[in-house]
Order: C-alpha cells, then structure tokens, then sequence
C-alpha cells in the first residue's frame, strides 16, 4: 500500500491549499483515508477522515468550517482543500489510510498502518 501526498506549499494567511493523496488501487474499497499534520515540535494531530466507500466525513474542530476533505474513487485521491489558513496551519501534512479503522479511533493517528511521506504547508502573517 502507497500513498502519495502533495499540494503543500507557502501561503500568506487567508488563503487557500488543496492537499492530494493519491493510493494505490489496493487501498480504496472500504477504507479509511485521514489527513494529519505535525508542526515542529508538537503531536500528530488529527484534522479530517473520510470512508472511501461511503464518503462519511470527519473533522477536527480547530478545522472545522475551513476543511473540506474529499475523495476521487475513480483517480484513487482523496483531497483535503483548505481555506482561510492561519500561521497555525502551518505544519507537514500526512495522510494515512487502512481499511480496519474504526470510527472511534478515526482521530488517532495508531489506528492507520498505512502513511504517506508528508506535505509541507506554511502559511505566513
């Protein structure tokens, strides 16, 4: 299983970034994809999930509001577009995915085996 994260980029704050985690064909099916992120020095923290085959979605609330997280079945892509971005936004962004998640553990980052290599995202004041 591979994922591919990209998108990433500097943005002043109030802008906007649409992430990409592109998966091999072997990950989609009912699976759980998750957008992460990890600021220098700080957690993994959780920022948004959604069920491949049902398009169920889940949100942080620090995100809520300015995250859209989405998915492509027939590109095996999930998309996570982001607005209004704040200098706290500022992080390396990962996405992750297994099929065995369950939805009380969609927010912790041990519940996925799988994780791509991370998207830089700086947002400047």
């Amino acid at each position: 299983v591979q994922l591919q994260a990209s998108g990433g980029g500097l943005v002043q704050a109030g802008g906007s970034l649409r992430l990409s985690c592109a998966a091999s064909r072997r990950t989609f099916g009912r699976t759980v994809i998750g957008w992460f992120r990890q600021a220098p020095g700080k957690e993994r923290d959780f920022v948004a999930a959604i069920v491949s085959s049902t398009g169920r979605t889940y949100y942080s609330g620090s995100v809520k509001g300015r995250v859209t997280i989405s998915r492509d079945n027939a590109k095996d892509t999930v998309y996570l577009q982001m607005n209004s971005l704040k200098p706290e936004d500022t992080a390396v962004y990962y996405c992750a995915a297994d099929p065995r998640v369950i939805i009380s553990s969609v927010t912790r980052p041990l519940a996925y085996a799988y994780w791509g290599q991370g998207t830089l995202v700086t947002v400047s004041s």
